[in-house]
C-alpha cells in the first residue's frame, strides 16, 4: 500500500520504522545498518522526509536522532497506513472479536521499536480463549505473511513483568473501554 504512494523503498522502510512507534528515535548509521543500505542513501531519504515535515530531528552528542513528527497534520493518517500495511489492524480486529475478554493488547519486541523483522510479538491481557487464539494466529499469519508470537497474561502477571522491565519496549495497541480503576496502566 505505502509502496504505491512513495516511489522510494527506502523511504517506505524509514516511515514504517518511525511511524509504527512514534516514540522511537533512530540515527543514520542505525537505520543504514538495519536496512542493509549505504548511509548516503539513507541520509538523502531522511533529508527529504525532514524537508517535507514528516520527521523531526534532534542532536544528541555527535549523532542526529530522527523521529516521526507527531505535530504534522498527516501524522495520524500515515501512522494508520503503516499499521494497516503491517496488518496490525486485521490482527486486532480478529483478536478483539473472537477471543473472549481482552482488556489490553501490547505490541512488544522489534515491531514496538519500529523494526519490521517479520515476527510480531503481542502481549494480550485478559481472559483469552487460547485454542481460538492459536487458530486465529495461524490464519492471520498466512494473511499478513508474518509470524505472530503471543503471550497471554493476567493483570497481575503483566504488572510483575512490567516491574522487572521484561516487556520493554512496548506499544499499546488497544485497550478495553473500562473505568481507570478496572485496569491500571502499567
Amino acid at each position: 500500500m505505502l509502496d504505491s504512494l512513495f516511489t522510494s523503498k527506502m523511504r517506505v522502510k524509514i516511515l514504517m520504522r518511525l511511524f509504527l512507534n512514534a516514540d522511537s528515535r533512530s540515527h543514520l548509521r542505525e537505520l543504514a545498518h538495519d536496512f542493509g543500505a549505504s548511509p548516503g542513501h539513507v541520509r538523502s531519504e531522511l533529508i527529504q522526509l525532514s524537508a517535507a515535515g514528516l520527521l523531526a530531528s534532534e542532536q544528541e552528542g555527535r549523532q542526529v536522532r530522527y523521529r516521526a513528527d507527531q505535530s504534522h497534520p498527516l501524522f495520524p493518517e500515515l501512522q494508520s497506513m503503516v499499521r494497516k500495511a503491517l496488518g496490525m489492524d486485521r490482527i486486532l480486529d480478529s483478536i478483539i472479536e473472537r477471543l473472549g475478554r481482552l482488556e489490553v493488547a501490547y505490541l512488544t519486541g522489534d515491531y514496538a521499536e519500529g523494526r519490521d523483522t517479520g515476527v510480531i510479538d503481542l502481549v494480550l491481557v485478559g481472559d483469552i480463549d487460547r485454542r481460538n487464539l492459536s487458530d486465529l494466529t495461524a490464519k492471520t499469519e498466512r494473511y499478513i505473511d508474518r509470524k505472530i508470537r503471543t503471550l497471554v497474561l493476567s493483570r497481575e502477571e503483566l504488572q510483575k513483568m512490567s516491574d522487572g522491565g521484561s516487556l520493554n519496549p512496548r506499544l499499546e495497541l488497544w485497550r478495553a473501554d473500562l473505568p481507570d480503576s478496572a485496569l491500571d496502566r502499567p
